[in-house]
């Protein structure tokens, strides 16, 4: 009697907790298509009128429809109190969903055009980014290709960015850089978002530089120097990690291939600074300032280096001698001046943004020019 009283309780206990789910499944069925119902006809007034509709609450709606009906799915295959799996409602619940699939990327676009980055428009170009992944929705992959996939992660990497939410901008752009997505910001984002988190959290440091130097070497693999930033990026991890005789390989390599290029020779400048090989490096910055289409960085590289290179021969000239004069002299048209007309090359290209940075070495040379060679 009581093993016969034990299992009526436990059947009981299972109609009573299958009939609670029953009664949840179907509100939350209620409510999501409502929502869904309630955007299909703001998405036909917006097609009539496009100023009458708000895109955020609009954009909220398709999210709300969404949320409800993907809670609901899971609550469509519980056993019932007979053990049975019996959905009635996932095959509906699935063709809604996927019936909005490109409404969710078009959301996204109107939300972060109104500003709405984070969450609503990372939000929608993630559940569409998403779909193909999650296995109820596998058929969205017959809709979403591999591009656009890639894509709605860019786009939703922008929006967190744009909403400075660094850290789900991270982890969007590395979506669309694992969806093979074709354009090298994706990279040159995650790049920054990694920095910008190793910026205000010291400990993430050593996470922030391992993530760096896996993106730039994928960016480098991928787009070559045609992106210097990815290059750069791997060469400072490099010598961050006591690799500096592996980064003067790859980028002697690199020069090798194109002997004109002066962000590469600034780069072998950079490294050879860093081993302390000042003559090698000097040589290298002076050759890519030289070079007709060397950068902003570059020459500002350049001139600090020959500066401070001066400064330090300076330093060691004693005495009023003839060989004592000429030395002063070359430090003053080979150092100083030159420094100067380096700097002043990165001033005309910076043109009217104003840098602390060339401003003071300019101030810093013009200085030692009037102090040391008055007439």
């Amino acid at each position: 009697m009581k093993k016969t009283f034990a299992i009526a309780l436990c059947v009981a206990a299972a109609g009573s907790l299958c009939a609670q789910n029953n009664d949840e499944l179907k509100q939350l069925v209620e409510q999501g298509n409502k929502e869904f119902s309630e955007y299909d006809k703001m998405l036909l007034k917006q097609q009539i009128d496009p100023a009458s509709v708000d895109a955020n609450q609009m954009g909220q709606t398709l999210l709300n429809g969404y949320g409800l009906l993907m809670k609901a799915l899971p609550l469509d295959s519980v056993p019932n109190a007979k053990g049975k799996v019996n959905p009635k409602n996932s095959k509906k619940i699935v063709n809604t969903i996927l019936g909005h699939a490109n409404d969710f990327f078009n959301v996204g676009g109107s939300l972060f055009n109104s500003q709405h980055y984070y969450p609503q428009a990372y939000e929608a170009f993630m559940v569409y980014a998403d779909m193909p992944g999650v296995a109820a929705l596998a058929k969205s992959g017959e809709q979403i290709n591999e591009s656009q996939r890639a894509t709605a992660y860019f786009n939703a990497g922008l929006a967190a960015y744009s909403g400075n939410e660094v850290t789900k901008s991270a982890e969007a752009f590395k979506k669309a850089r694992l969806n093979n997505y074709e354009q090298p910001e994706a990279y040159i984002y995650e790049i920054a978002c990694w920095q910008s988190m190793m910026q205000k959290d010291s400990t993430l440091e050593v996470q922030a530089q391992r993530n760096i130097n896996e993106i730039a070497k994928a960016g480098f693999d991928k787009f070559g120097i045609a992106q210097p930033v990815f290059l750069n990026n791997l060469v400072n991890s490099m010598i961050t990690d006591n690799k500096g005789a592996e980064a003067l390989a790859l980028v002697k390599g690199e020069v090798e291939k194109n002997p004109e290029n002066a962000n590469l020779h600034g780069l072998l400048g950079f490294i050879y600074d860093r081993m302390e090989n000042d003559a090698e490096s000097e040589a290298a910055y002076r050759k890519a300032a030289s070079i007709a289409d060397a950068d902003y960085e570059t020459l500002l590289n350049s001139a600090k280096k020959i500066f401070r290179t001066g400064t330090e021969k300076w330093n060691l000239i004693e005495g009023n001698s003839a060989e004592a004069r000429e030395q002063r002299n070359n430090v003053k048209v080979n150092y100083f001046e030159a420094a100067k007309a380096i700097a002043e090359k990165a001033k005309a290209i910076r043109g009217d943004k104003p840098d602390n940075t060339l401003n003071y070495l300019l101030d810093s040379i013009q200085y030692n020019l009037d102090t040391y060679f008055q007439q």
